[in-house]
């Protein structure tokens, strides 16, 4: 079992399962209004710098979903927390976003558009890294009055690419049928990342996280978008009906040795 995993659910969002049998992660049909969400997570009542993990590490499990076009978000994987979540699902607070460092499979609607490259994938399934600075979160109150001018187009598109020198990224889009079980495995070391599906490797990238990060395995509808047209929107998508993530053969394992493939 993994230490610390704990269940999070807004909104009439649910988990249910266990390590022998599965987890399901389902969301009720709700109106776009209402945030919802289903999670597990093993970090949320932590402050980053005792999040549980350092590389080596290695995380495996099987994954399928309900539909292929859902609303919002999901996926599994590690990340630092970078916006501070923890006060809308009942952790901790940290207050303070900071620079993103990720390493994980994830999914966004055509809503979404997360990245800040234009040649990497900001939406559909994909695999993606984010390697930053391991800046104290106090330096981002410096930011603070600078919000008001980034939500101007012309000055967002000018944020979006000064914000590329310090946050390095990578990814690749995904096209397999997510509604079928897949062997997900995913190989954090300090000088690469290894993304593997049905073991056979899709991403091998030298952008790998810096610092302390924890584990997120989560479902929700709500949606951020960011494009290089410097257009900013987020908000919360209607689901109908209900829909869910199922995912099963969770392991995680830590090593002071490197991990090789099978």
């Amino acid at each position: 079992m993994i230490k610390g995993l704990e269940k999070r659910e807004a909104s009439h969002g649910q988990v249910t399962g266990s390590y022998s049998d599965g987890f399901q992660l389902t969301l009720p049909e709700v109106d776009k209004q209402q945030y919802c969400l289903a999670q597990l997570d093993n970090y949320m009542r932590l402050p980053r710098r005792k999040f549980p993990y350092q590389p080596p590490i290695r995380l495996q499990l099987e994954a399928k979903v309900s539909e292929a076009g859902l609303p919002g978000t999901w996926g599994f994987g590690l990340w630092n927390d970078p916006f501070s979540l923890g006060c809308i699902t009942g952790g901790v607070s940290r207050l303070l976003p900071v620079l993103p460092n990720a390493a994980w499979f994830f999914y966004g609607s055509k809503e979404n558009h997360l990245s800040l490259r234009d040649d990497l994938p900001g939406m559909g399934f994909h695999v993606k890294t984010f390697r930053s600075p391991l800046v104290p979160s106090l330096f981002s109150l410096f930011a603070l009055p600078l919000i008001p001018f980034a939500l101007l187009p012309s000055a967002a598109r000018l944020f979006r690419k000064s914000l590329q020198i310090p946050v390095r990224e990578s990814g690749r889009v995904l096209e397999i049928d997510v509604t079928q079980w897949h062997l997900y495995g995913l190989t954090w070391e300090e000088k690469e990342v290894r993304f593997e599906v049905d073991e056979s490797v899709v991403l091998r990238t030298k952008i790998s996280p810096l610092g302390r990060m924890g584990l997120v395995i989560w479902i929700d509808n709500q949606y951020f978008r960011f494009d290089p047209q410097g257009k900013i929107k987020f908000g919360s998508l209607k689901i109908e009906p209900q829909q869910n993530l199922a995912i099963r053969r969770l392991i995680l394992i830590c090593s002071s040795k490197a991990f090789t493939l099978s």
